[in-house]
């Protein structure tokens, strides 16, 4: 098990979510970046959808009374082990038993995952042990953990391989989000459609899993009345204050503002690293040429 001596700023057990709930109003969710995860539990030997910790901003301090192996992906957050030696990231790590594991700030970013050798062992809610926090329901009772709480981590058979993973390159094209139209992108007239391309928007500081807000310029409009409509992350509404919010992996399942466009899915790590007063712009690409680009894979090889 692991002890949570000092719990971060918000640290969710997540796995790859529950998709195909949107009838019941439950959204998908899941980590973040679910190839991050995945890649977290292939360094400590898991399955794929083994559920670990999405910790963001600031981490916590958690120890291992019996030991364990982890691996840390995404942002790269200060961290140290018990002797005070940085800890790696994007590799397997050895921790022994009493060891104690603690993270500081994200150094960039916003979001990084950790995998523990055999999973974290909470009961799974409709098929998944992600946390769905506005419905206070799955991953370690319904919430962020807390100081003071213990959570147990399965256990493996097998011998422990020591690994290296190599992320993906973000490339030279990693501003602006790229977006395909919306449904009701024909509503809006070229000057609120210049104002929305043309614009570098900041990250709000009440943005959450549940959207990212955005702040000035307006994106001025009169919609009104618009019957609900089936949304998904990465979806860009905007409100009648005109001040555009791009739905997260716990936003609603269905949204009654116009949707102006929807950030591609190969996108969607990115939106997992934006934190407070980021900068954000966007740029249109056709919907096949969406669908061409795969989200490139992770390595993972044998350490020397």
């Amino acid at each position: 098990m692991i002890e949570i001596l000092r719990a971060g700023l918000c640290d969710l057990v997540m796995d790859q979510g529950r998709p195909g709930r949107g009838a019941l109003g439950v959204p998908a969710g899941g980590a973040a970046d679910p190839a991050a995860l995945v890649a977290a539990n292939r360094l400590v030997g898991n399955d794929d959808c083994a559920a670990g910790l999405e910790i963001t901003l600031s981490g916590p301090s958690l120890r291992f009374p019996h030991g364990g192996v982890a691996a840390l992906t995404g942002a790269h957050f200060a961290a140290t082990r018990s002797s005070g030696a940085p800890v790696p990231w994007n590799e397997t790590l050895v921790l022994a038993a009493g060891e104690t594991l603690t993270l500081a700030g994200a150094e960039a970013g916003s979001r990084c995952w950790l995998a523990l050798r055999g999973g974290l062992a909470v009961r799974a809610v409709m098929g998944s042990r992600s946390t769905f926090w506005p419905g206070a329901f799955g991953g370690h009772l319904g919430r962020p953990l807390r100081s003071g709480d213990t959570v147990r981590i399965g256990k493996a058979a097998g011998p422990v391989h020591l690994l290296r993973g190599q992320p993906p390159s973000a490339g030279e094209d990693s501003w602006p989000l790229r977006v395909i139209a919306g449904p009701q992108a024909g509503r809006f007239h070229d000057a609120q459609l210049a104002t929305f391309f043309g614009a570098d928007f900041r990250v709000a500081a009440a943005s959450d899993r549940r959207g990212i807000r955005l702040s000035e310029p307006g994106v001025a409009h009169a919609q009104a009345g618009l019957p609900s409509q089936g949304v998904l992350p990465g979806a860009v509404q905007v409100p009648p204050d005109g001040q555009p919010i791009i739905l997260g992996w716990d936003g609603p399942v269905t949204g009654g503002y116009p949707v102006i466009a929807g950030v591609i899915a190969a996108d969607w790590p990115r939106l997992a690293q934006l934190r407070p007063g980021d900068a954000v712009s966007f740029a249109t690409i056709e919907v096949e040429a969406a669908r061409a680009l795969a989200v490139a894979g992770w390595v993972i090889e044998e350490l020397a």
